[in-house]
Parts: structure tokens; sequence; C-alpha cells
């Protein structure tokens, strides 16, 4: 079931079988001339030139986006569009059915469409992914996919684009791309295939930072762009930190399938904040200050880790069921069930390689652990929806809504999915004695000869087989009881098995108050089941989520009410906190006043254990595996 594809040089001529003594020329490739000069005024203005025939032309705009795991190409951004042919306009039509198609005729005696459009990016934080918020001010982040048609049914590894840009003045720039030209007024990069360009974003900004990380082929490197100056201060810590990242994740796969990498690291208030894993370089988006506060360090975490470790999986060794539905023109749906691979052990090992790195702590690796088996054993649609579900409806589940989110479930197979993988590496590491781990596993199945890019496919029985090779075990049983059954108890097998215990504390974890500060969604989830958005000093608090079952629900609060007063008194987190501390060990309830629709109640909340936040304890009848998982494996003083 392993399918290779290899990935087209990213220069190159193709040479087409001719007549003897004639050597024939290599298609022209589609020229993309980006101009976005007017990125801080949210927009992007292409100009295609597509070789084309006489006759009938369908264009299509890229649905599938590679690592958005759904149909997310903004559609609905794409303005002023007009085709021409030898400089005069042709009318174009859309599919009345698929509205990402658009049908053209070529007229006689023509060779080529010119097609103009422009991509409107949002003004503030909406969407998902690459299709949100995406320029400020000072910055923007060029996804090329907004931005390009192609012919319909062409193979992205063979259709040639020859991209170029136009950048705000003084604004600087990073991508994975070629460079082939520079001049003041323009950047020219060298023909790639579709499928390249639309992996490779550009990150362009006036206060702009490159950090090289290594000097040696293949070359490493940091580009970052901020909305100020100030916020672009890594400190030598954090460049040491990414430099042993780069370290650690070549003695963990020991091949590197990519001939240079870039981090595109953006740091802003308003742009989305996510990540999304391209073969040869990541698109990062933190918070402005996150290199400078520790609590928006906390929430970059592992997000470089994360995005990275996608280059060997998720890009070089992919589900087939993501590569054969975006290959072509990137139209077709894909098959996202082995996304508990794909995502899972990717959320697995950027937490491993974290703190392998030093870019996480040992402490703060426990904490997202703990958190993690918590926030898992208390969603309570598990009782009805298996892991795989949340994997085959990732399309959905992407854009679900706060409310009822419990109930529904949502993209679990990432923080469960690592629970999984760690399940999985400790069950390894146990039964071979210490020889063996699941490192041994990706080492083999990730690694390879390295070089340039490449895609080879797998599906689950190959997974099966990968660890089977290092552990002989009914691994096909394993994953079927954890991803595939319903299955009422988080899998946190792993965490006890590996020395530790699930417990509680009234302490709120370090990582928790860091996401509360920078999302003011204040988190009672252990305590009374519920997570309230605002912190009540600019009026009423909005209960975003209830567990079903808890004190909260029980007591008749549900989501999307409004916290208006806490035993008689105003709303405020504080407040909220108080009532919790003084009502552990008592008998009366905590009256919570909510407002629902213009109709208010007071819920009168049973619960007397105070404020309560899972914690990881040492269990001293067995062996410390967590900390021998997160032992470098490259000594801190060797050099990468």
């Amino acid at each position: 079931m392993d399918r290779i594809r290899r990935g087209l040089p990213l220069c190159f001529g193709l040479v087409l079988v001719a007549a003897p003594g004639l050597r024939a020329q290599p298609p022209r490739p589609i020229a993309l001339e980006v101009d976005a000069r007017e990125a801080p005024k949210k927009i992007f203005h292409a100009r295609l030139t597509i070789p084309a025939a006489p006759g009938p032309l369908t264009l299509v705009y890229p649905k599938w986006i590679p690592g958005e795991h759904g149909p997310s190409g903004p559609i609905a951004d794409l303005a002023g569009l007009k085709m021409s042919a030898g400089g005069r306009e042709v009318p174009w039509n859309r599919d009345p059915e698929d509205m990402f198609a658009f049908h053209v005729e070529v007229p006689a005696g023509a060779a080529a469409i010119d097609v103009a459009l422009d991509y409107l990016s949002p003004g503030v934080d909406e969407g998902k992914f690459s299709s949100a918020a995406s320029a400020t001010a000072n910055l923007a982040v060029i996804t090329w996919n907004t931005l390009a048609l192609a012919p319909q049914g062409k193979n992205g590894d063979e259709l040639m684009y020859a991209a170029s840009v136009r950048l705000p003045a003084g604004w600087r720039y990073g991508t994975a791309l070629p460079l082939g030209r520079e001049t003041p007024e323009r950047v020219e990069f060298a023909p790639v295939s579709f499928t390249t360009l639309v992996d490779s974003p550009l990150l362009t900004g006036a206060h702009f930072r490159t950090v090289t990380l290594t000097t040696e082929a293949p070359v490493h490197r940091i580009h970052i762009a901020a909305d100020g100056d100030a916020a672009l201060e890594a400190s030598p810590a954090q460049i040491d930190g990414w430099k042993r990242l780069v370290a650690e994740t070549g003695a963990l796969f020991g091949a590197r399938h990519y001939r240079s990498y870039s981090f595109l690291l953006t740091l802003s208030e308003h742009t989305a904040h996510f990540g999304l894993e391209h073969h040869e370089s990541s698109d990062n988006r933190a918070a402005e200050r996150a290199l400078l506060d520790e609590s928006a360090r906390r929430n970059l975490g592992t997000l470089l880790a994360h995005e990275y470790v996608h280059s060997w999986n998720g890009k070089f060794r992919s589900p087939e069921g993501l590569v054969s539905g975006v290959s072509d023109d990137y139209q077709a749906p894909v098959d996202s069930e082995l996304l508990w691979v794909y995502e899972g052990l990717t959320e697995y090992y950027g937490e491993v390689l974290g703190t392998r790195s030093g870019l996480r702590s040992p402490e703060l690796e426990r904490e997202a652990l703990a958190l993690f088996a918590s926030r898992m054993s208390r969603q309570s649609g598990r009782a009805w929806r298996p892991l795989a579900d949340t994997a085959v409806a990732a399309q959905l589940l992407y854009y679900g809504r706060p409310e009822w989110a419990s109930w529904r479930r949502g993209v679990d197979f990432y923080p469960e999915g690592a629970l999984v993988w760690l399940d999985a590496d400790v069950l390894i590491r146990s039964r071979s004695g210490g020889r063996k781990s699941l490192d041994d596993f990706v080492r083999a199945f990730h690694g390879g000869a390295g070089g340039a890019p490449e895609v080879r496919t797998y599906a689950a029985e190959d997974v099966y087989a990968g660890l089977n090779a290092v552990l002989p075990w009914d691994w096909a049983g394993f994953f079927r009881e954890r991803v595939y059954d319903v299955a009422p108890r988080a899998p946190i097998g792993g965490i006890e098995n590996a020395g530790w215990k699930l417990a509680s504390t009234d302490v709120p974890p370090a990582l928790v108050a860091a996401a509360e500060e920078e999302t003011e969604a204040y988190d009672f989830w252990d305590s009374l089941g519920i997570v309230v958005q605002g912190d009540g000093k600019d009026g009423p608090g909005l209960i975003a989520d209830v567990v079903p079952g808890m004190a909260a629900a029980q007591a008749g609060v549900g989501p999307g009410m409004k916290l208006v007063a806490v035993d008689g008194r105003r709303y405020t987190n504080d407040r909220l906190r108080d009532a919790l501390r003084l009502a552990r060990g008592g008998t009366e309830p905590i009256e919570l006043l909510v407002e629902n629709a213009d109709t208010f109640r007071v819920c009168k909340v049973d619960d007397h254990g105070g404020e309560r936040y899972p914690v990881l304890v040492r269990d001293p009848s067995r062996p410390d595996l967590l900390s021998a998982i997160g032992k470098p494996l490259v000594p801190v003083s060797s050099k990468q």
C-alpha cells in the first residue's frame, strides 16, 4: 500500500519526444503575478497567463487545501474576476453546481487566457486556517492557492507556475520557494509545480527578521514578521531551542526530506492564530508578544515543533486518502479517517520534541498531558462517537460551534490521538525492557534516504506492520479498541503505565493561566463543568460550553446563557473562583444568576469540591517513563 509520488524538481525543463534531430520545447509555465502592495488594505491583486488552445476551457479555484483537511478554499473572497485573450475581454460562466469552476471559450487564434482577480483577506479574525485574517498594516502571509486558478483535471505535479510578487516598499520576505530574480520592484521565483507553489506560502512585513539556525545543507531558517520591531527580539535561549529542535528531529527521524527548511512565524494580534504544515516550511501564527511575555511563550508552546514534524508525518508519509483528493486539481474530496495518525502522532511528537529541545519544560509537558487527559475524559460525546469519527468528520468539526462541543466532540484526534500514541510508546518501552520505543517506528516509517521532497502514502495496515516490526503485538486490536470503538473512558493508560497518575489540584496550571490571559475563556471545566467567556468586568460572562452531567448542567445551566451574578453579586471571574473556594466542604449551593434570551433564572449549583484542575502526580510503584521519553537524543552541548 506504499505508493511513491516523487516531487518534481523545483526548476526544470521537460524533454518531450520529437522528430530525430529536433528537441521539443518544454511547455510554457503559467505566469502568476501577485501585487501585494495593498496588503494593508486587506486586498491582493493577481494576474495569470494560462497557456490554452482554442475551444472550451474550465478553470478551477483550489477547494481542498492540503493540511486544512476540508473544502476550505476561500472562494467567497475571490473578486474582480476578468478573463481576456489577445487584449480582448472574454466572457466566463461559473459552473451552476460547482462554485469553484469557471467555464470560458478560448477564441480562435489565441494561445493563452489572461486572468485578473482579487483576493479579499478578512479584516478581522474570521474563518479558519489560511482563509482567516492574514494581513495587517505591517505584515502579510501570502498563500498562493488564494490567488490562483488552474486548468481543471490537471495534476498539480505536472502544472508549472512562474510566480512573482510586488511587495509594499521596504517590506522583506521569507519563503521556501526558490528565487529566480529580484529587483527593487518585483521578486520573481523559479518555476515550480502547482503542488510546490500551493505548499510554499510567503511571509512578508515591514518589521522582519531572519535567523539562520543551521548553515550546512540543508539550511534551516526562521523568518519572523511582527507588527512592531520589539516583538522580533527572540532571546538566545529561544534561538538555542529552535536549533536544538532541528538537531532533535534529525536524530529522531534519521533523514530530512527537503532541500532547506523555513519556519515562518507571524506575530500579531490582528491575524488568526494557528499553524499549517508544508513540506519545506511551516506557517505559524501567534500573539505579538509570543517571544517576549512568559504567558504568551507558553501559548506558543510546541506549535513550531508540531508543524515541523509534519514535514515527515503528513508530507513525506501521508495517508492515501488525504493525497488522492488533492494531488490532481485540489477539487476532489479527501478521506481523512487516518488523521489519528497524521495529526495524533504529530501532536504527540510535537510535545515530545518540544521537551527534548528545551522549548517546553518537563513540568509543562506533564501539565499538557494532564489537560489532554482531563479534557478528553470530560468529552461526554465519547459515549456515542468513536475517535475515528472525529477524524472522518474533521471538515465539519473544525467549524463546529463552541456550544455543546463536549456532547458533539471536536477534532479530538489531536489531543486524544497524542494520548493513544503515548500509550503505544509506553507499551513498546515496557514490553521491550527499554530496548525499543516508538522512536524506532517513526525512524523506520518516516526516515529513509532523505533528499528532495517526495510523498509516500500508506494505509492503516502499513502502520500496524511498521509497529509489528518494532514489537510484535496485536496492533490492529490495540487501535481498534482506542480509536475505532466507542470508548467511554479516555485512553490514559499510557500516563498510568508511564509511572504517573491523573489527580486534581486547586492551583490553576501555568498553561491554563496562560490560555485564560490570552483568550479570556475561563476554565471551570473540572469543577463546575463550564467554560465562561469574559472576566465580567465589561458585562456578563458567556457560558461557552457545559459538560452534561456535571454540577452546573444539573442545576440548569446551558451553553449560550449569560452569567450575570454569583451569590447575589455581579459576576466576575474572581468572584466565581471565590465562591468555589468558600463552598468547599460546605452544604450551601452556589447561586448563579443566568440570563437565557431575556429570561432570568437562579441556578443553584450543588458543588462543594472547590476549584479543581488536572495534574499528574508520580506513582512510585512504576518506572518513570515520561522522563525517559522526554530525554534529549542529542547531548545539549552538541552542535547540529
